[in-house]
């Protein structure tokens, strides 16, 4: 907005940045139904992707921005061409903990696909067996790499080379069914995750405990369960980099904005980057598909039973039936 001022001002257009903080703020008002509705979507999924950020905010009581958080939730089957179209809703909050996260998933049950934090764990074994957790390989990996760029050792770099062969093997059946997936992952990547899991376990009892690459190890044993759940489900990914690609965004805004003014101010900011981004994931243009459902909700011509509609995906299909049926 600081930005935007300054460009309308270069043209004769003189605005104060509290106007368009307005203007936003009753934006996401109106699309804040439509928010809500996208998340339960994405919860109501059997496998959802989580993963959290810092969200500095503003507080005046003190000399500097209170750090708070944005919670992820995303889905995408598109990799093994299941339902769930990719999504992605923002969710802030006050703090990480598992308090947090155990109130956003109220009543969910399937497969979190998340790293190895802690309130996820506590959050799985809060609901028996209703939640099972897939750790993210590539979590895994990169400890691994941060030994190797630190210290060179060898054990780091075929521990490394053996993960690659596993990402090769995923990227050729990309895109095929979960059973097929499966199948190519018991035949061929369940034997080079057994031989890695019986390198690890053999090589961490000749370590100092407290090095680096005992620690990496120790990670990769104490979560292995999380992280082979791929391997029984083809429906599963070997990382959680879906909901990870999703952050960017938001951490180079982060980046840019500093903090948040106030926790309204960062509710809004959730809301519409759960709309935008979502809308990116499905090659839309974000400008045109905002101004459509704003002027839908607001006029009423789109009523509150009828908001599945505008849905990004649902939205975008609408669009393709239109210009199909006028070829």
């Amino acid at each position: 907005m600081y930005r935007q001022v300054q460009i309308l001002a270069g043209q004769g257009i003189h605005l104060d940045r509290a106007t368009l903080a307005g203007w936003v703020k009753r934006a996401t008002w109106w699309l804040k139904s439509l928010y809500e509705l996208q998340l339960r979507t994405i919860q109501a999924s059997p496998r959802v992707f989580c993963d959290e950020t810092p969200m500095p905010v503003l507080d005046p009581g003190r000399h500097r921005p209170r750090i708070c958080q944005f919670w992820a939730h995303a889905m995408d089957d598109r990799p093994w061409g299941g339902p769930a179209p990719p999504a992605v809703a923002y969710v802030f909050a006050g703090g990480r903990g598992t308090e947090e996260i155990a109130g956003q998933l109220t009543g969910f049950s399937g497969i979190l696909q998340v790293d190895g934090y802690a309130a996820y764990k506590a959050l799985a074994r809060g609901h028996g067996s209703a939640i099972q957790l897939a750790f993210c390989l590539a979590h895994a990996r990169r400890k691994f790499v941060e030994v190797y760029k630190t210290t060179q050792s060898p054990f780091a770099r075929e521990v490394i080379e053996r993960l690659q062969a596993v990402y090769a093997i995923e990227a050729e059946i990309r895109g095929s069914s979960a059973e097929q997936r499966l199948a190519a992952r018991r035949t061929r990547t369940t034997p080079l995750m057994a031989a890695l899991k019986a390198r690890l376990t053999a090589t961490v009892g000749q370590l100092f405990s407290q090095s680096k690459l005992a620690e990496a190890i120790n990670y990769a044993l104490n979560h292995w369960d999380g992280l082979t759940l791929f391997l029984r489900d083809g429906r599963v990914e070997v990382d959680s980099n879906t909901v990870e690609r999703s952050m960017r965004p938001i951490a180079m805004g982060r980046r840019n904005s500093l903090f948040s003014g106030s926790e309204g101010g960062a509710e809004s900011w959730a809301i519409l980057s759960s709309i935008v981004n979502t809308a990116k994931l499905h090659e839309l243009d974000p400008q045109a598909y905002l101004s459509d459902v704003l002027e839908r909700i607001v006029s009423g011509r789109t009523k509150s039973h009828q908001l599945h509609e505008l849905l990004a995906w649902n939205w975008k299909a609408a669009r393709e039936r239109i210009a199909q049926a006028a070829a």
